[in-house]
C-alpha cells in the first residue's frame, strides 16, 4: 500500500505559539498603542513606576494627583493607588482604572492587559465638541490631518465595508 502524504506539510501548524513578553514581562495596550513593561511588582493589582504611568496613558503624578493636561485627580484620600518598595514608587494602574470607571481586561497567563478610554478623558471632549487629533490620506495620496482644520467647520464622514 503506498503511503499516505499530506499535501504542503509544511503549512500544517503555520501558527508557532510565542510568548507575548520577555519573560517577567507585561504588555499594556491602550489607545491604539502597546507598551511593553519589563517591571512590575507581583502580587494584586498592576503596579507600575510613575514614568510607565506616562508611557502608557499620558497621566503625570504630580503633587496635586494624577495629571493628563487640565485634568488632575487627587491622590491623597486615594493611598492604595500608591505605595513605595525600596525608594521606588509604584502606582496601581488597575486601581486606577476602577476608581475613574475605566473598563479593562487581562490575560493572566500572558500578563497582558487592555484598557478601554478612561471616561473623564472621554467627557471632555464630548463637552467641548472637539474630534481628536488623526491623520488619513486623501485620494491623492496626501497626508491629511485633523489639526489642518483648526478653527474651520469639518464635516467628517466616515464609512466602513465589514
Amino acid at each position: 500500500m503506498p503511503e499516505a502524504r499530506m499535501a504542503y506539510p509544511k503549512l500544517r501548524h503555520p501558527f508557532e505559539a510565542k510568548p507575548i513578553n520577555p519573560t517577567g514581562g507585561t504588555t499594556i495596550l491602550y489607545a491604539g498603542k502597546t507598551t511593553g513593561l519589563t517591571e512590575t511588582l507581583p502580587g494584586d493589582g498592576l503596579w507600575i513606576t510613575p514614568q510607565d504611568l506616562t508611557r502608557i496613558n499620558g497621566f503625570e503624578l504630580k503633587p496635586e494627583g494624577a495629571c493628563f493636561q487640565e485634568l488632575c485627580i487627587p491622590l491623597k484620600e486615594n493611598s492604595e493607588l500608591l505605595k513605595r518598595v525600596d525608594d521606588q514608587q509604584w502606582f496601581n494602574l488597575q486601581a486606577f482604572a476602577d476608581w475613574l470607571g475605566q473598563p479593562y481586561m487581562v490575560d493572566a497567563d500572558t500578563r497582558a492587559w487592555s484598557f478601554g478610554e478612561i471616561p473623564a478623558k472621554r467627557q471632555g471632549m464630548m463637552a467641548d465638541a472637539m474630534a481628536p487629533e488623526f491623520e488619513v490620506l486623501d485620494r491623492q495620496g496626501n497626508v491629511v490631518r485633523m489639526s489642518d482644520f483648526k478653527g474651520k467647520k469639518a464635516l467628517i464622514m466616515t464609512w466602513s465595508s465589514w
